[in-house]
């Protein structure tokens, strides 16, 4: 294989791992990949340079340690086209002639949110086989398994405090819709509710900025004080 073909493959293995598993640092990607650190930082150059990946800071869980925190490098909107965002902007196009069609304003937005609803109704369906031979526990993980078989690349994690578990989305192919819908994301939040039995928080989304969709689904027993979806003021611009 010609080396640029190389080079080009193994760039596009190092943008995929980001989308896949969010921004992460050229020692995650190291060994992800089985590349060396000096490899990967060479392939992060070119994908910086090419406007599809960008640095940022690493956010640290708990005490952050001695030192410069390492760079996370995250996909911009650019490196997120360059994936299955190609009918993003038809997806928009249909929830703006919605909005005009229902006469605009609160009715318009209603008419979007109903829209959405449904749709993410009909993707319940399809993730319920995934819960329901999951063990109540379990839920959130076949929950995450279900999205990624859609597209959404996620993972769950666990917290401390609150104690409970991060449920999140490393991809979105719907996110240039969803920031111009925020219905979208309300709608989502709501169906992830119903199919857990439980409240869940969203804590940030990729619409709005962030590196990850992160929501917070609680143990049981602990309840937040309610549920909410990520906005201009909620969304944690959480990079990581």
């Amino acid at each position: 294989m010609p080396a640029a073909a190389e080079a080009a493959g193994t760039r596009q293995r190092v943008a995929r791992s980001i989308l896949d598993h969010g921004p992460s640092t050229a020692a995650e990607l190291s060994v992800r990949l089985g590349l060396t650190q000096a490899a990967v930082r060479r392939h992060l150059d070119a994908l910086v340079a090419e406007g599809l990946v960008e640095p940022r800071e690493k956010r640290v869980y708990g005490a952050r340690g001695r030192g410069r925190p390492a760079k996370a490098f995250a996909l911009t909107d650019g490196g997120r086209d360059a994936f299955d965002h190609a009918y993003d902007e038809l997806a928009v196009e249909a929830l703006r002639w919605i909005e005009r069609a229902a006469g605009g304003g609160e009715r318009g937005a209603a008419a979007v949110l109903a829209f959405a609803r449904e749709r993410a109704a009909a993707q319940a369906e399809q993730y319920r086989s995934f819960l329901d031979a999951a063990a109540p526990e379990d839920r959130a993980r076949a929950l995450a398994e279900a999205l990624t078989s859609s597209g959404f690349a996620a993972a769950v994690r666990e917290v401390a405090a609150p104690a409970g578990e991060q449920l999140c989305q490393h991809h979105c192919p719907v996110a240039h819709a969803a920031q111009r819908f925020p219905q979208l994301c309300e709608a989502e939040a709501e169906v992830f509710s119903d199919l857990l039995g439980s409240h869940v928080q969203r804590l940030a989304t990729i619409a709005h900025g962030d590196g990850v969709c992160t929501t917070f689904v609680p143990k049981a027993g602990h309840v937040p004080s309610k549920t909410t979806t990520a906005t201009d003021s909620t969304a944690g611009r959480n990079p990581a």
